[in-house]
C-alpha cells in the first residue's frame, strides 16, 4: 500500500466513512504476504516511497506472476527487471495491460497512471549502442518512479564532439547517469562538463581486457572528475534508483 492510499484510508476512518474493522481488514496483510517462495514486502512503499521491485532473473514465470499479483492487489505499481521474452509473455498473459520493454528487459504493471515526481529530468547517457540494454533499464526504472528522462545515446569518447554538442541538455538535468563499457571514460568527461551529480554505470561491453565490465568499473572508480559516483556492472536499475533518491533529497 502506498502512502497516498494509506492516508486516504485513514482520512476515511477519521471522517467515519470507513469503520475500524473494515480498515483493519485492508491492513491485515501489512507489512508482508508470505507466498511460500517469497515474502512480499508491502511495507516498502511506506518506508521508501516506492513499492518492492521484482528481480526477474532466477525466478520462474509463475513466481513472477504470483509476486506481481500480490503487489498489484495492494494497489501498488509493480515493476519487474531482468525478464526474458518468454517470462514476459507469461506475465503479459496474466496482465495484458502491462508495459513490456524488451531492450530494457523490464515490465511495468500500473493500474493507475504513474504520478509525475521530481524537480526536473534525469539525463541517461550511453556511450555506444551496445550499452542500450543497461541505459534503457535505467530509463524504464525512472519512468516507473515517475521521473522525466532525457536520452542521449551513442555519444562516446571516440567522437567527443557528440557529447560536447549536448551540454545544454545535460545542464537541464537534475542528475546524470552515464553508461559505458570498453575503457569507461565517458563518465569522467561528463563529470567535467556539469555540476550535477554524475552516476557512472560500467557495462560488460568490450573486447578481452575489458574483462566483462571490470575495466570500465575500475576506470570509473578512479575517475579524475571530482564527485563521480559508480554503481555495479550493468546496474542501470540501481543507478536510476540512486538518481531518484538524489533528486528527492534536493
Amino acid at each position: 500500500m502506498d502512502p497516498t492510499k494509506l492516508r486516504a484510508l485513514l482520512d476515511a476512518v477519521s471522517a467515519g466513512e470507513v469503520d475500524v474493522d473494515a480498515a483493519m481488514a485492508k491492513l491485515r496483510d501489512l507489512p508482508y504476504t508470505d507466498l511460500g517462495y517469497a515474502m512480499v514486502d508491502h511495507h516498502r512503499a511506506l518506508r521508501q516511497g516506492v513499492p518492492e521491485v521484482i528481480f526477474g532473473e532466477g525466478k520462474t514465470a509463475e513466481q513472477i506472476v504470483g509476486i506481481a499479483t500480490s503487489i498489484v492487489s495492494h494497489g501498488s505499481t509493480c515493476f519487474v527487471t531482468r525478464v526474458t521474452d518468454d517470462k514476459a509473455a507469461a506475465v503479459l498473459a496474466a496482465f495484458p495491460d502491462a508495459r513490456h520493454a524488451p531492450i530494457a528487459r523490464t515490465l511495468t504493471i500500473a493500474r493507475t497512471p504513474i504520478e509525475p515526481r521530481g524537480s526536473g529530468p534525469v539525463a541517461v547517457i550511453a556511450a555506444g549502442t551496445s550499452d542500450l540494454p543497461v541505459a534503457e533499464e535505467a530509463c524504464e526504472t525512472l519512468a516507473a518512479l515517475g521521473r522525466e528522462v532525457i536520452r542521449m545515446y551513442d555519444v562516446g569518447v571516440s567522437g567527443i564532439h557528440r557529447i560536447l554538442m549536448r551540454r545544454e541538455e545535460i545542464a537541464r538535468a537534475v542528475c546524470v547517469i552515464v553508461c559505458a563499457g570498453m575503457e569507461g571514460a565517458l563518465p569522467s568527461v561528463v563529470g567535467g562538463l556539469t555540476d550535477r551529480p554524475v552516476i557512472g554505470v560500467p557495462t560488460s561491453i568490450g573486447y578481452g581486457t575489458a574483462l566483462s565490465g571490470f575495466t570500465p568499473l575500475m576506470a570509473m572508480l578512479t575517475s579524475c572528475a571530482s564527485g563521480v559516483t559508480v554503481v555495479n556492472i550493468d546496474n542501470g536499475f540501481g543507478a536510476a534508483f540512486a538518481a531518484a533518491r538524489i533528486d528527492r533529497a534536493r
